[in-house]
C-alpha cells in the first residue's frame, strides 16, 4: 500500500476523491500507527506506522484507500498514570474526528488500559488486544443532496422549543413503518412533523445523538445508556438510530434534518462536550485516554493520576489546551456546516468555560464562539450549572447565550403545589426574569423556560408522585434527585379517585398555560402533552423501554390535554405581548394611564409592597397593555397585540376577583380558564377564580 505524507490538517480522516487524509493530534505520543480492517471480515488488513508529525499532528495520506474503509489507531507513549499518561499501543483507539462508527460499544473488560483488580489496578498496563470488541471508524463520503435546504432561522421570540428523544419519540408510533420506529427516519416522518406542528413546535431539541459509550455497571445490570450522555464520537451520529449498516446514520440524520426544515422546523443537539464516556482512572480506554491523557483531559494538578471531575462522570474535558478546544469548535462547525443542523444545548456548560480559577465568562471557550462567523449565528443554549465549585451560574452567561432556566422550573412548581412566599419570584418568572438576565443587559430570550425536562418527573408523574420511584433502575432507589417540588393530590401514583384524577389534569393544564404566557422561550418535554408517565421514575436515563417512550394509544384526556397545549401556544403566537424583545419597565404606556405590565390584587387594585412581603397571598393578576408588544414587522413597524390579564390562584381556596378598570370602553373575554373549555363574555365586574386554576383574560371592543 502506498503511503504518502499527507498534511495535518483538517484532523481526521478526510477523502479527497483521490485517497484519504488521516491526521491525529497527539502531543505527548511518541509514536502513531494507523490501523485498516477489512469491511466484510473484520480483519486487519494493514498497520501504517505514521511518520510524519507536525505541531503535535501526526499525518499520512493513503492515495489508495476508499471511503466505506474501517480504521483505527494505536498510540505509543508512556504508560505512567503518576505523571498523567495512560498509554498502550495493545488498544486500538478510535479517531477523535471520525464521522461515523462501524457499530455500537458493547462493555468488555478487554477494552480497559489497565489490567483488571482493585484501587491500584489503573497503575499496570493490560497487553490484551482490543481490536475485536471497540468498533472500527468509517472513512465516509460526506456527497449529500440537499437540493434548496436553508436553515429556517426563526427569531427566538417566536421559538418554541419540543425537547425528544430520537427513538422514545417514535418507537411506539402504530402508524409509522416498522423499520423506521425509533430512526432518524421515524422523526422526519409526515405523523411526527404533523403532531409537531399542529402542537406550535418550531425547534425540536433532541437528546444527545453523538456516538456513545455503555458503562460497566449499566451492562452487568442488563441496562443501557438510554439518554446517551456518555459521548465518544463528537462528529459521528449514533448508529442505533440508522436504520441500515455503517455509514447510513450520517445519511439518513441529513434526511432528517432535510425534512423538518422543510416543514419550517429547527433542530437544535443536546451536546455534551464537559466530559466524554471514558468515565474516571478505572474506566475504558477507548480514544481519547490513549491517544493523549494529558491533553484531552483535566487532571488534578496534585495527583494527574486522578481527573478533575465537575461532571459526577469520572472526568472533565479539558479545553484549557487549544487542540482539544479546536476538537469543539470543529465539532460544532461540523454539524452546523455539513450536517446543517440550527443551534445547540450545552451539557453542564459551565465545564466548559472553566480555567485554572474556576468558571469565567472572558474565557477561551466563550471567545472562539463569539468570534466564530458560524457559530455566533446560530442558537446557542446552556445548561447552566454543573458540578464544580461555583457551578451553579443561572444569569452569568454571555449576551448570545440563552440558558435553561432551573429557577422558573422551580418556582412555578412551588406555586402551583401551593407553597406559600413565591409571588415576588413567580411575577419574576412571568415576566423574563429580568433578575437573572437585566443586569448585564440581556432579554427575556435568554430564559428558556420549561416545568419539565428528560431529567427528572414527567408533566404527569409532577401531578402523580411526591416520591422518586427509581427501583427499576437497580441502584436500591439512590438515583435521582429528592427535591421534585411535586404533590401527588391525593394519592401517591395511579388511582381511581376521580377527583383526584380531575385535579392532576386541571394541574397539567395549569402548568401548559403559565409556560405558555411567560415572557422567555417555551419548552416541553416529550409525550408531556399526551401525559406520558414514567411510574415515577425521575432518572431513566438506563431505560430503554415503554417507561421511557411515548405511548401513541391515546386515551380522551390525552387527546383533551393535548388539544389544550394546542390552544394556549395558539393564544401565544397570536399575541406579541407573550413574546416580548425587551423586560417590562413597569412604566406607563404611551401616557394613556396604564402600564405595560400591572401586578394586580384581587380586589382589582395594584399590588404593594407589603402585598409582595406577604408570604401567605398565593393570588395573583398580571395585566398586560396590548400596546407594550416591542415586535416589528419586516418593515419595522410595531406590532399592536391585545390587552391581557392572566389571573392565577395557587391557593386551596375560592377567590373572588375584581376586574381592574381600563380607560378605553370594552368588555373582559374568557379565553382560557383551566377549570373548563369554552369561551366566553364576563358581564359582571368580578369573576370567581378558583382554588388551583389559571384563567387568561383578554380586553375587547365593547359591543
Amino acid at each position: 500500500m502506498r503511503v504518502w505524507s499527507g498534511r495535518p490538517n483538517p484532523l481526521g480522516a478526510t477523502w479527497d476523491g483521490e485517497g484519504v487524509n488521516f491526521a491525529i493530534f497527539s502531543k505527548n505520543g511518541e509514536g502513531a500507527e494507523l490501523c485498516l480492517y477489512d469491511k466484510e471480515s473484520g480483519e486487519e488488513t494493514a498497520r501504517i506506522e505514521i511518520s510524519e508529525r507536525d505541531h503535535g499532528i501526526w499525518h499520512a495520506y493513503l492515495p489508495d484507500v476508499r471511503p466505506d474503509q474501517l480504521y483505527g489507531y494505536r498510540v505509543h507513549g508512556p504508560f505512567a498514570p503518576d505523571r498523567g499518561h495512560r498509554f498502550n499501543p495493545a488498544k486500538l483507539l478510535l479517531d477523535p474526528y471520525a464521522k461515523a462508527l462501524a457499530g455500537p460499544i458493547q462493555w468488555n473488560d478487554i477494552l480497559c488500559g489497565h489490567t483488571p483488580g482493585g484501587p491500584d489496578a489503573d497503575l499496570v498496563p493490560d497487553p490484551g488486544d482490543s481490536a475485536a470488541h471497540l468498533p472500527k471508524c468509517m472513512v465516509i463520503d460526506s456527497t449529500f443532496e440537499w437540493g434548496d435546504d436553508r436553515p429556517p432561522r426563526i427569531p427566538w421570540g417566536q421559538t418554541v422549543i419540543y425537547e425528544c428523544h430520537v427513538k422514545g419519540l417514535t418507537v411506539q408510533h402504530p402508524r409509522i413503518p416498522r423499520e423506521i420506529q425509533g430512526k432518524f427516519l421515524g422523526l422526519a416522518s409526515e405523523l411526527v412533523i404533523d403532531h409537531l406542528l399542529s402542537l406550535g413546535v418550531t425547534a425540536v431539541e433532541l437528546l444527545p445523538v453523538h456516538q456513545h459509550t455503555i458503562n460497566q455497571a449499566l451492562a452487568e445490570r442488563g441496562l443501557t445508556n438510554y439518554w446517551g450522555y456518555s459521548t465518544i464520537g463528537f462528529f459521528a451520529p449514533d448508529i442505533r438510530f440508522a436504520t441500515g449498516g455503517p455509514g447510513w446514520q450520517v445519511t439518513e440524520f441529513k434526511s432528517m434534518v432535510k425534512s423538518l426544515h422543510q416543514a419550517g422546523l429547527e433542530i437544535i443537539l443536546d451536546v455534551v462536550y464537559n466530559h466524554t464516556g471514558e468515565e474516571g482512572h478505572l474506566g475504558p480506554t477507548l480514544s481519547f485516554r490513549g491517544i493523549d491523557n494529558a491533553a484531552y483531559y483535566r487532571l488534578h494538578p496534585d495527583n494527574p493520576r486522578f481527573y478533575e471531575d465537575f461532571t459526577g462522570c469520572g472526568n472533565s474535558l479539558n479545553t484549557m489546551e487549544p487542540r482539544t478546544t479546536q476538537l469543539v469548535m470543529d465539532s460544532l462547525r461540523y454539524w452546523v456546516q455539513e450536517m446543517h443542523v440550527d443551534g445547540f444545548r450545552f451539557d453542564l456548560a459551565p465545564t466548559l468555560a472553566r480555567d485554572r480559577d474556576g468558571y469565567d465568562t472572558a474565557s477561551q471557550f466563550f471567545s472562539m464562539i463569539r468570534q466564530d462567523p458560524i457559530l455566533s449565528e446560530i442558537k446557542l443554549i446552556a445548561e447552566p450549572w454543573d458540578l464544580g465549585q461555583g457551578g451553579y451560574q443561572a444569569g452569568n452567561f454571555p449576551s448570545e447565550w440563552s440558558e435553561w432556566n432551573g429557577k422558573y422550573r422551580d418556582t412555578v412548581r412551588r406555586f402551583w403545589r401551593g407553597d406559600e412566599g413565591q409571588l415576588p419570584d413567580l411575577a419574576y418568572r412571568l415576566s423574563g426574569s429580568s433578575d437573572l438576565y437585566a443586569p448585564t443587559g440581556r432579554r427575556p430570550r435568554a430564559s428558556v423556560n420549561f416545568v419539565t425536562c428528560h431529567d427528572g418527573f414527567s408533566l404527569s408523574d409532577l401531578v402523580s408522585y411526591e416520591r422518586k420511584h427509581n427501583e427499576a433502575n437497580g441502584e436500591e432507589n439512590r438515583d435521582g434527585t429528592d427535591n421534585n417540588l411535586s404533590r401527588n393530590w391525593g394519592a401517591e401514583g395511579p388511582t381511581e379517585s376521580i377527583s383526584i384524577i380531575g385535579t392532576r389534569a386541571q394541574m397539567m393544564r395549569n402548568f401548559f398555560g403559565i409556560l405558555a404566557f411567560s415572557q422567555g422561550v417555551p419548552m416541553l418535554s416529550h409525550g408531556d402533552e399526551y401525559a406520558r408517565s414514567q411510574c415515577g421514575n425521575n432518572n431513566s436515563y438506563c431505560q430503554d423501554n415503554d417507561l421511557s417512550w411515548v405511548n401513541w394509544k391515546l386515551d380522551p384526556p390525552a387527546r383533551e390535554l393535548a388539544e389544550f397545549v394546542r390552544k394556549v401556544l395558539e393564544i401565544r403566537r397570536q399575541n406579541p405581548v407573550f413574546r416580548r424583545e425587551s423586560h417590562f419597565r413597569g412604566e406607563v404606556f404611551n401616557g394613556g394611564g396604564v402600564k405595560d405590565v400591572t401586578w394586580v390584587r384581587p380586589d382589582g387594585r395594584e399590588m404593594t409592597d407589603s402585598d409582595w412581603r406577604n408570604p401567605h397571598i398565593r393570588v395573583l393578576g398580571m395585566l398586560i397593555h396590548g400596546g407594550a408588544a416591542d415586535e416589528t414587522d419586516t418593515d419595522g413597524q410595531p406590532f399592536t397585540g391585545d390587552t391581557l390579564l392572566l389571573l392565577l390562584n395557587g391557593g386551596d381556596r375560592t377567590r373572588h376577583f375584581t376586574l381592574p378598570l381600563l380607560p378605553a370602553p370594552g368588555n373582559w373575554n374568557e379565553e382560557v380558564n383551566t377549570i373548563r373549555a369554552g369561551r366566553r363574555i364576563l358581564k359582571g365586574k368580578r369573576i370567581i377564580l378558583r382554588a388551583h386554576s389559571l384563567i387568561l383574560l383578554k380586553y375587547g371592543d365593547a359591543a
